[in-house]
């Protein structure tokens, strides 16, 4: 299992924010995109992985992003140093686990 230096999250309304904020987040830093979560009533949670300060520049730039397609931010956070445990809450969000397997990759 591999463990990283911080994760960041952010949770804001609506898909086309979320891959705004995914895609700032991704150009902002050095960064990977574990996965989401639609938590309730269309409010959308992505998560990222990297060392402390790229965690802190993509959850900034994502919050950045969504506040200029003028919609807000619900919430955001970076933890630096996660417990080991929690990687089995962010295991379930993963893409390749939210994801169905195509033809061949099996």
């Amino acid at each position: 299992m591999k463990t990283y230096e911080a994760i960041g999250a952010i949770e804001t309304f609506g898909l086309v924010f979320v891959l705004e904020a995914c895609d700032a987040m991704c150009k902002a830093a050095n960064v990977e995109l574990v996965g989401y979560e639609n938590v309730a009533s269309g409010y959308i949670s992505v998560i990222v992985q990297g060392d402390v300060a790229a965690c802190q520049s993509a959850v900034e730039a994502g919050i950045a992003a969504v506040e200029n397609l003028g919609a807000n931010v619900y919430s955001s956070v970076v933890i630096a140093s996660p417990h080991a445990d929690l990687n089995k809450m962010i295991d379930r969000y993963r893409l390749s686990d939210l994801l169905p397997v195509e033809e061949g990759d099996a």
